[in-house]
């Protein structure tokens, strides 16, 4: 009757066979390279927002400004404060808003007419335009705040007269 110990010590050097390096490799060499890709990715540049280029970006992601501009901004949203530019004597009428933003997550813009809430409009930080149809219902002062719980991010906007 065949012993079963012969068969214990051909697993033993199976399981070893399979631990062995390839050949022309070394452990040491596996390390280096692995320390290698490490550093070569720790000194890739890291492009932030704090740091962003806003008119250069601007100039890609909302290139042109039609005449009919009424109010327009862009910049960072470095935290949760709200931005508030302002235009006055907007006359009443049909406008469009577009806005894009860059980053994470998403801008809200709020357009107001003379302190009272008319329309809000989102963007989804993915560096493509949005556009929102709003109603001035009569001539006044034109606030549009852009804010964002998802900062920092960039973000442009124009509103324009519609034809």
């Amino acid at each position: 009757m065949p012993s079963r110990l012969a068969f214990l010590p051909r697993a033993r050097t199976a399981a070893a066979a399979v631990r062995r390096p390839l050949p022309g490799t070394t452990l040491p060499g596996t390390v280096l390279a692995a320390v290698l890709g490490l550093a070569v990715a720790g000194c890739s540049p890291v492009s932030s927002v704090e740091n962003a280029d806003v008119p250069k970006w601007r100039a890609t992601a909302l290139p042109s400004s039609p005449a009919a501009v009424v109010l327009q901004d862009s910049g960072k949203i470095l935290n949760r404060d709200r931005i508030v530019q302002e235009a006055a004597n907007v006359p009443a009428g049909s406008y469009t808003l577009t806005a894009v933003c860059d980053g994470a997550g998403k801008a809200f813009f709020a357009v107001s007419l003379d302190g009272k809430p008319v329309a809000e409009a989102g963007a989804a930080c993915n560096g493509r335009q949005e556009t929102s149809k709003i109603n001035l219902p009569a001539a006044g002062r034109v606030e549009i705040s852009s804010s964002s719980v998802d900062a920092p991010l960039l973000y442009a906007y124009r509103l324009v007269r519609a034809q």
